[in-house]
This record gives C-alpha cells, structure tokens and sequence, in this order.
C-alpha cells in the first residue's frame, strides 16, 4: 500500500532564531495523523530554552521569554524526551514528516550534543530515516512552479487548512496533510517504497541546493549552500 494511506508522523519546532549551531529549540510537536487524517497521539513541549529569546522570534511564535522561563520543562529534560519520541518513531518504520527537515533535525541534533545527550543518529545507530520534507519534495515534483513555498504557501497550494502557522502542532499536523496530498496528487512519489522516496529526497536536495548556491555565486563568489540532507553536518 501507497506510504501515505499509512499513519504518518508530523514533527515540528519553534526556536529563537534559525542558525543551527547556536540557536535553541523553544517549543516542538510530534503528532501521529491516520489514514483517516484524525489526530491519534500527540506530545508538544514548551522549554525554557536556556538563553533570552529574542523579540523577533517571540514576533513569529509568539512565546516571550518571560513566558518560557516561568512554563517552560528545562531544556535538557525537554530534549531527551524530543529526542527519544523522534527516534521512537523512526525505529518503528513510521515516515516522520518535517518541513524542512534539514533545519528542525539538524538543531534538535545540535541540542542533543550542546547537553550532552544521545543524538537522533547515536539513538538509530544510522542517519534518521524514513523522513519525508515536503519542500524538498514539492521543489522536486513542480520545479518551475513560482512562488514562496513556505509552509503556509504549500498549504495554499495543496489545499490544506493551516489555522495557527508557526503553532508546532499546528505546524506538524499542516505538514503531514501537505505530505500526504502530494502522494495523492504526484503518483510516481505517492507509490515509491519508502526508502527510495528517502534517498530520492537525499539527491534531490543536494541538487536544489546546488542550483540556489549557482544562482547566488552569481552575485557573491563565496556563497555556500548546504547540501546534506536530512542532517547538516557539524561545524567543525
């Protein structure tokens, strides 16, 4: 049967900035969705992330610092439990779902290792899989489609609802509809074993990443875009 008439599992963060090496996770979501689309299991957390969350992330997902200190689980306890949930579902075969996936994994994995815990790939014993991104894929099956493909663009376009952007639940849940509705609508992607769409992805984002880093060198030659996918690698 097609991957995504199968439960799926959608995970997603809000954090204080977007630099992978430094920024820190604030809230995250790993919601189960069905194959009926219903909702089955959930886990959210807010964190007190450790450090002042600047006000142009509080803009975006609404959680002050002020706030997370006082609600907030300490980060470490919180990131075990992210971690654990995460590699709970990859053991057991289950497409996590992450919009773009190379950014949420690779700071939860730099969280794991700034706090001294086991991260994704030290829990698997491999690279975390099966993932599915729906960036990476949509940029793959419509290339030449313009305009943002932001979250809540992709919704737009695949007719998905999005009620509360930048929500993690909400977030997670939008992404695994979006996912499933590109199985559905693109059948070479929608009847691919799962680890063929996982190293398809892994190929296909390489290639994104080197056409977008082509375009940039156009105006400054030392551009470099990341092309490892689902994890960037770690900073030396």
């Amino acid at each position: 049967m097609s991957w995504h008439r199968e439960p799926l599992v959608g995970f997603d963060l809000e954090t204080t900035g977007t630099d992978v090496e430094t920024d820190r996770i604030v809230t995250a979501a790993v919601v189960r969705l069905d194959p009926d689309g219903a909702v089955s299991s959930e886990r959210t957390w807010l964190l007190d992330p450790g450090v002042a969350i600047p006000e142009q992330a509080s803009a975006i997902h609404g959680i002050s610092t002020d706030h997370a200190r006082e609600h907030g689980v300490p980060a470490p306890v919180a990131i075990e439990e992210i971690a654990e949930t995460v590699a709970g579902v990859l053991r057991s075969g289950t497409p996590l779902v992450v919009m773009n996936a190379r950014y949420d994994l690779s700071l939860l994995d730099r969280e794991c290792r700034r706090h001294r815990l086991r991260s994704i790939t030290e829990r698997l014993g491999t690279a975390p899989s099966p993932v599915v991104d729906p960036l990476v894929i949509d940029k793959h099956v419509d290339k030449y489609r313009k305009g943002r493909r932001a979250l809540h663009a992709l919704c737009a376009h695949y007719g998905v609802t999005l009620d509360d952007a930048h929500d993690a639940r909400a977030d997670a849940v939008a992404a695994a509809q979006v996912v499933r509705r590109m199985g559905e609508l693109h059948r070479p992607v929608g009847t691919m074993p799962l680890t063929d769409l996982h190293e398809l992805q892994v190929v296909a984002a390489a290639a994104q990443s080197a056409s977008l880093q082509a375009y940039l060198r156009r105006t400054d030659p030392t551009a470099v875009v990341e092309q490892a996918w689902p994890l960037i690698p770690r900073s030396r």
